[in-house]
């Protein structure tokens, strides 16, 4: 199959490489052309734009930061949308907004082109180990059509509604993670301000009522001052914006939610938005 891959970053790269060892033809862009040689190197082809990506691809994957970034690649000067994209199946896998989603996914039926909104959950790890969960919104043929490419880069793909669908279940992920990082670093600290040995407790703790996937791989890398993004800070509190944003919409409090996002703003301002989510005991340890 012929396949597009916009963002080639942490996540990006690994999902594209899956894709490629399965024996498709991928084509790639990425803002920084750089980041992209590995890729190239292994047999992906380069494109300047992601217009060319489009017209080149049957399906075309993105994961990029930000929302404007996703709506830049998509509804930019040589964009995706500048191609033509009729018959042609869109997947952002972007933690973006679910109203993007929507506006995406009318564009692209007005193109005669299918979109799906289908963010990840699993971080650098999950993109290496195709663990990757996939969240999916759009129809149900589309979802179909592009299952057996999830295969190649997650074990856990779930079509849950129409467009948007895949972006507020997103939300919904990231408000439970953002609940076990706050967890898990506090445990950490009130474990060490106990004089405890963290490696057991980390075991314990991850063997009992307590055990989570913040602490099974955030955990060992904190204690090893590994503080390399498997996910961004800068990026985690872009969507903890956009679930309260999403959860003031429909009249809900989330005041955890909202702590959670007080500590991650206050840890970027300390200078470490390009850490990995786990830095966050930082605030407590320092450098």
């Amino acid at each position: 199959m012929k396949i597009g891959f916009i963002g080639i970053g942490v996540m990006g790269h690994w999902m594209a490489a899956h894709l490629l060892a399965a024996g498709n033809e991928v084509y790639v862009y990425n803002r920084t052309k750089a980041k992209a040689k590995q890729i190239v190197e292994q047999g992906a082809v380069w494109c300047d734009t992601p217009q060319a990506v489009a017209e080149n691809a049957d399906v075309v994957f993105s994961i990029v930061g930000y929302p404007q970034d996703v709506k830049e690649i998509y509804y930019g000067e040589n964009g995706i949308f500048t191609a033509d994209v009729k018959d042609k199946i869109l997947v952002d896998m972007t933690t973006s907004t679910p109203s993007l989603a929507e506006q995406i996914a009318q564009t692209a039926k007005q193109k005669g082109a299918e979109s799906l909104d289908a963010p990840v959950s699993g971080g650098d790890l999950g993109a290496k180990n195709a663990t990757l969960t996939i969240m999916v919104g759009g129809s149900q043929e589309a979802y179909e059509k592009v299952m057996p490419l999830f295969k190649v880069m997650g074990k856990s793909y779930v079509l849950h509604g129409g467009p948007g669908k895949g972006q507020h279940t997103k939300m919904a992920n990231q408000i439970m993670i953002a609940g076990t990082m706050t967890g898990m670093t506090e445990m950490l600290v009130y474990a060490k301000a106990a004089g405890l040995n963290l490696e057991k407790v980390i075991e314990t703790v991850g063997g009992g009522g307590g055990a989570n996937w913040s602490l099974a791989n955030y955990a060992p890398r904190i204690l090893k001052e590994d503080y390399t993004p498997g996910f961004f800070v800068k990026h985690f509190i872009k969507d903890l914006k956009i679930a309260l944003a999403e959860a003031e919409k429909m009249a809900i409090d989330l005041p955890a939610t909202k702590e959670a996002t007080r500590l991650y703003e206050l840890l970027a301002q300390k200078g470490y938005e390009n850490d990995g989510t786990q830095a966050l005991i930082k605030l407590w340890w320092g450098n």
